[in-house]
């Protein structure tokens, strides 16, 4: 739940399923160790158990857990691969909006990248995102020049979508039942695959 959205969430899908779940302190995210944005679809991992929720919370903030996302940017983005390293803070002018700021000014944040494929005038890129920013992938790149198709706030709207093309499409980490480290994947959703047929 979110100011405006407090109904048909994750929140409220995962309470549904599951009748026990850790308390996070906060009880909007029942379970749930990290975020994405909303309109971005994926895989995400909620913990069953306070056990779980901890070990997890703490990989996360330990940066082990790998995260790598498709996302459709207009242009052709060059090198085919890179790394945008740049501070992200709050817009000064719109301040419900994230913008790279000035050193000393956010918090440090590192995304790398690699072109999957150039399509007409458009770039579909696997990207890494090291740090765990607010709007971190979308406002990296719209700041290079290079803005996600779909996004309604820092990008270019498109005919073809009603969301941004954001989609997570691995998630990484070392079970903590396990100790065993296992990859999740999520291929891309119905209106994705078909605003890629509808730009090629």
């Amino acid at each position: 739940p979110a100011p405006g959205h407090p109904a048909h969430t994750l929140a409220n899908a995962v309470l549904s399923h599951l009748s026990s779940l850790p308390d996070t302190g906060d009880w909007r995210r029942p379970g749930i160790v990290h975020r994405l944005d909303k309109d971005t679809s994926g895989v995400m991992v909620v913990a069953k158990n306070s056990t779980a929720h901890q070990s997890l919370t703490d990989q996360f903030k330990a940066r082990s857990v790998v995260k790598a996302y498709l996302v459709l940017v207009k242009g052709h983005l060059t090198p085919e691969d890179g790394v945008i390293e740049a501070p992200i803070g709050r817009d000064r002018r719109h301040r419900e909006r994230m913008a790279v700021v000035a050193e000393g000014r956010g918090r440090e944040a590192r995304t790398q990248y690699h072109v999957v494929n150039y399509i007409g005038n458009y770039t579909l890129l696997e990207v890494r995102p090291e740090t765990g920013r607010t709007h971190q992938i979308r406002v990296h790149l719209g700041a290079i020049g290079y803005p996600v198709v779909g996004d309604k706030v820092y990008g270019v709207k498109s005919p073809h979508l009603s969301r941004q093309f954001v989609h997570a499409s691995c998630l990484g980490f070392t079970l903590p039942s396990t100790g065993k480290y296992v990859e999740f994947t999520s291929a891309l959703p119905p209106d994705l695959e078909q605003a890629l047929k509808d730009i090629g």
